[in-house]
């Protein structure tokens, strides 16, 4: 059996993250061997009605969607939960939520702008839940507080982490750097349900009369908070309603399909070879509506191997991932557009692509201030 030993340091550090010892002997069990990770299943493209468009911008099916929307939101049913747990290794190493995009404004401040500005519209309090990791938290708390978000009352901002672990050698050996220091990690954004649970902020956004969670990651500024998204899943009647884009060539991830029957997002890394994923001209951006009583259990979300280069050395950790919900409760994928005017996909994971997507992020954020 290998040596899991934690000293008493360490314990103390991650305890505040979920750490768990029994959790962590599990994965040692398991880092030597790279199963797999294909689906095994009947698999085919989605099916007639599993994907449809959102309707185009000004029309009248989207004017009912966002009035739809707009009314839940004014009853105070609607949340928006951010996505802050990474450290942006392609930005260098930083917490990107931090990171200056337009002026001084980070992106954590762009993306709770976008809420101050909906519940402005509407006249109602939206709470901002923003999910950081152990790497993330005490920075986010600290901007937060120097530019003082959390003193919005229409947008009250509430940050909560995910969960903890240690990697691993490839024999299941705790993991140590090049200083010879343990190494912990997140275990993916397929912490959310979990540390919503754990941290008690779905108990109380629940009590409060709370119904939705708009979920997207920081780094996506398209991924506004817009009633009609809202209003689509309200329409369609859900537990889950998932945003995907036309694909582009070179395009990677995971996308909308049918396993054994049922509609659910298989992440790139699973399809199997033999399967073509051209057949499937969509993919997931994970930005999500969440119905905040559906995710109120728990799930048997599996955790996936991943080998990880640090410091020259392999290193395996465990990861699970927030799409795979969408195996467990009914989802509608809804197609939306990727840029222009009504785009919602403008993820940027690294500076060149800041820069490059820098225009139409000002355009965008400007003509949504504008129609507040």
């Amino acid at each position: 059996m290998p040596d899991l030993t934690i000293d008493e340091a360490t314990r103390a550090a991650l305890a505040p993250y979920g750490f768990s010892e029994e959790q962590l002997a599990h994965f040692a069990t398991r880092a030597a061997t790279a199963d797999s990770n294909a689906v095994r299943g009947a698999l085919t493209p989605p099916g007639e009605g599993d994907v449809t468009p959102l309707p185009a911008l000004g029309s009248p099916a989207r004017r009912e969607l966002a009035a739809l929307g707009e009314a839940a939101i004014a009853r105070g049913e609607v949340g928006a939960v951010i996505l802050a747990g990474g450290m942006a290794t392609r930005f260098g190493g930083v917490v990107k939520a931090v990171v200056p995009v337009l002026g001084d404004k980070s992106f954590l401040e762009l993306k709770h702008d976008d809420v101050l500005t909906q519940a402005a519209r509407v006249g109602a309090t939206i709470p901002c839940f923003v999910m950081s990791s152990f790497a993330t938290h005490e920075r986010i708390l600290q901007h937060v507080e120097d530019r003082g978000l959390g003193g919005k009352a229409s947008a009250p901002i509430r940050v909560f982490p995910q969960l903890v672990s240690l990697r691993l050698t490839p024999s299941g050996e705790l993991f140590r750097d090049a200083e010879g220091e343990l190494s912990p990690y997140a275990t993916g954004h397929g912490d959310l349900s979990f540390a919503l649970r754990a941290s008690g902020v779905l108990r109380d956004f629940r009590a409060a009369g709370g119904k939705l969670l708009v979920m997207s990651n920081v780094d996506n500024l398209g991924a506004s908070l817009d009633p009609a998204i809202v209003g689509f899943h309200l329409q369609h009647g859900q537990a889950i309603t998932a945003e995907v884009v036309p694909k582009n060539p070179g395009d990677k991830g995971g996308a909308p399909a049918r396993l054994d029957g049922v509609p659910q997002i298989i992440e790139g890394f699973r399809f199997p070879e033999a399967f073509d994923q051209d057949s499937i001209t969509v993919f997931n951006t994970n930005t999500f509506v969440l119905d905040a009583a559906a995710i109120d259990r728990d799930f048997d979300l599996p955790f996936y191997r991943v080998e990880k280069q640090v410091d020259g050395q392999t290193a395996i950790q465990f990861e699970r991932l927030v799409g795979e919900l969408t195996a467990f409760l009914s989802t509608r994928f809804v197609e939306v557009g990727r840029e222009g005017e009504d785009g919602r996909f403008l993820p940027a994971k690294d500076p060149d692509e800041l820069a490059r997507r820098l225009p139409m992020i000002q355009a965008i954020t400007e003509a949504r201030r504008g129609s507040a």
